[in-house]
């Protein structure tokens, strides 16, 4: 099990490569690429410990995101 510290630092990793992979991919500014990230339906799932998406890979949860961006929802 892992505890609130460990769950809170691997969210906060895969949010940091999220806002990389969108500055690269989109050309986005950070700040831009930030509000897109915390702003999405997909952040509230990636929070919800319950969803387990923070003990996922950055790349995996990348593509989460990009559907709600390309098609309005997430899976």
């Amino acid at each position: 099990m892992t505890t609130k510290t460990e769950q809170d630092f691997m969210i906060d990793c895969i949010l940091t490569d999220l806002v990389v992979y969108l500055m690269k991919d989109y050309g986005m500014s950070e700040a831009e690429a930030m509000r897109t990230v915390y702003g999405s339906e997909y952040y509230g799932r990636l929070v919800d410990l319950e969803t387990g998406f923070y003990m996922e890979s950055s790349a995996y949860n990348y593509r989460y995101l990009r559907h709600e961006m390309e098609y309005g929802k997430v899976v």
